[in-house]
């Protein structure tokens, strides 16, 4: 069977192919009898409408775009349910794609967005520079930066404060008796992991300890196998530090693999925290210490900033919000001795204005 198209829809109704169009596109227009006659030609029929004839007609689709850095990550994972969840209470379609935290393939997939016409995209860009979502700016297409703050105040973005995740990680360490850190982090090119680092940093001095009390492992990917990479080469460079801090947590179950497989116990000989909670963290070998994010929130809040923006773009009123991140302290970090107790959040997550 062929494609059907109006036209066979409309000989199957008995109206003209106009009729059928405005059933689709004004059904406001057309008589309840008659309207009700055509949509039932369209399901018996089974025409689907042309999608891409709509959009170059209206210039834009009912698609959004999502670009995260890593699919991989169940955190971007977290963010993409916010995202479609609020895309389909609003009718829109949500076109997903990833970075793979390279600039070249973010330049290369911003370029297919613009092609397919996306009202908006929502970016977790790869870099600072911010010049690939120029490119969509440019071409009059809203975007809102997604876990990365913006410096302009005519857009939007949704982000949580890492500096302060990074702080609040490596004070619980040192609060716990820690006084030498090993840092496991990512590609400095990473808002995320140079922000993480600073909080560290930060940490460092309020505990009067300097920058020589912290030892840095940089890997080039944000994920477990990088992670164990980061622990074979500390367990080789000497002796192992009192904790250990990772930008991310799919880093932190790596280390943690490793060292448990080496005989390192965890939290006896070394404390551990990662960063973002994600779901594997409470259930891993040693239950997992880190810092949660409110991931879904973010995919919701950034998801109907954009589309206000789209749907009222004079009126709508750009906004910059911040999340503060929450430590939640579990088996890894929890020494004999320290702040232990029972599983516990010890520091509350609040949103930022709006």
């Amino acid at each position: 069977m062929g494609t059907v198209g109006i036209k066979q829809v409309a000989e199957h109704a008995g109206v003209s192919p106009g009729t059928v169009s405005n059933v689709l596109n004004r059904p406001e227009r057309v008589a309840t009898a008659t309207r009700t006659r055509v949509e039932a030609s369209i399901l018996e029929l089974g025409f689907v409408r042309n999608g891409s004839a709509s959009t170059l007609r209206a210039g834009h689709s009912s698609t959004i775009g999502l670009m995260v850095l890593d699919l991989a990550n169940p955190f971007f994972t977290d963010v993409a349910r916010g995202v479609e969840d609020v895309a389909s209470e609003r009718g829109c379609a949500v076109l997903l794609s990833s970075s793979a935290e390279s600039g070249e393939r973010e330049r290369r997939n911003i370029q297919v967005l613009a092609e397919q016409r996306v009202r908006g995209v929502l970016l977790t860009p790869v870099g600072e520079d911010g010049q690939n979502a120029d490119r969509l700016l440019d071409r009059g297409v809203p975007v809102v930066l997604l876990d990365h703050p913006t410096p302009r105040a005519n857009q939007c973005s949704v982000a949580v404060d890492d500096v302060a995740g990074g702080e609040l990680a490596v004070g619980h360490l040192l609060a716990d008796g820690a006084r030498t850190l090993g840092v496991v982090t990512g590609p400095a090119a990473l808002r995320q992991c140079a922000d993480r680092r600073k909080g560290a940093l930060r940490a460092l001095r309020t505990a009067g300890l300097g920058r020589d009390a912290m030892r840095e492992l940089a890997v080039p990917a944000m994920n477990a196998r990088a992670g164990e990479e980061a622990a074979r080469r500390l367990l080789e460079g000497g002796p192992l530090p009192d904790a250990i801090f990772c930008a991310n947590d799919l880093l932190a179950l790596g280390v943690l693999r490793v060292l448990l497989q080496s005989g390192v116990k965890v939290p006896t000989d070394v404390a551990l925290i990662g960063y973002d909670d994600i779901e594997f963290s409470a259930a891993a070998a040693v239950p997992l210490s880190s810092v949660r994010q409110p991931t879904y929130q973010l995919g919701r809040i950034a998801t109907e900033l954009l589309l206000e923006e789209c749907d009222d773009p004079d009126g709508h009123a750009h906004q910059q919000v911040m999340f503060q991140p929450e430590l939640v302290v579990r088996d890894s970090s929890r020494r004999a001795g320290g702040i232990g107790g029972q599983d516990a959040v010890t520091e509350s997550m609040e949103e930022g204005s709006r």
